[in-house]
Parts: C-alpha cells; structure tokens; sequence
C-alpha cells in the first residue's frame, strides 16, 4: 500500500486567513499543474458551496496526504467530515486563534475512540 501513496506528498488547508496563512508561511503552499491551490481561505463571506467543493476537489487530489482543516470550518462542513472514511489523505482538525480545540467535536478522534471502545 505504501507503493500507491508515493506521490502523496502535500499538506492542503482550509481555515480562517490567520491559519492558513501561518500554514503558508510555514511552506505547506503549493499549485498543481492546473493552477489550483491547495488551500482555502474562508471568512464570513465564503459561500458553503465553495467549502464543501474545495473539501472534495482536495480529497480527490492523488498529490495531497493530509488535509487541515480549523475546527470551526469543519462544523460547517460536519456532515461531509462524518462520512469521509478514507485514510487518504488523512484528515485533521485544528485550533484556530479565535476558537480553541473542542475534542468531542472531532471526527476523526470520535472514530478512534470507538475503534478502541471507549465513549
């Protein structure tokens, strides 16, 4: 399995302009080949439609191992984080500056703890 996820080399993000530009900085920013980002910026201007297409396009993308998402986005976007079931790429949810980490809400962290039975 390891062989198939050789080009996976990315991390994309999604989340507020103060997270994802420190991720930025940090040189997780990247542009295919078709001049798509893998990042998305979202304020309170940012159309669901268009969180909920970046969370798909970056999914889909064979280049990228890791998504971070900031927690809040990700209760926009809860019902598509519930069922994603891929372990490729892996998802995580992050703090942002305005918002501290709630773990009851995580997804990924709620799968873990049925997987060993707890909760």
């Amino acid at each position: 399995m390891a062989h198939l996820q050789k080009d996976r080399i990315l991390i994309a993000a999604i989340g507020d302009e103060d997270s994802v530009t420190g991720l930025l900085l940090a040189g997780i920013g990247h542009m295919d080949t078709k001049q798509k980002p893998n990042f998305l910026v979202v304020d309170s201007k940012t159309p669901l439609p268009k969180i909920e297409e970046a969370f798909e396009e970056f999914t889909n993308r064979k280049d990228i191992a890791i998504i971070l998402i900031t927690q809040q986005v990700g209760d926009e976007i809860r019902h598509l984080l519930d069922d994603y079931t891929q372990a490729f790429p892996t998802i995580l949810e992050i703090p942002s500056k305005d918002r501290p980490y709630d773990p009851s809400k995580d997804s990924v962290l709620k799968r873990v703890q049925r997987l060993f039975g707890e909760s």
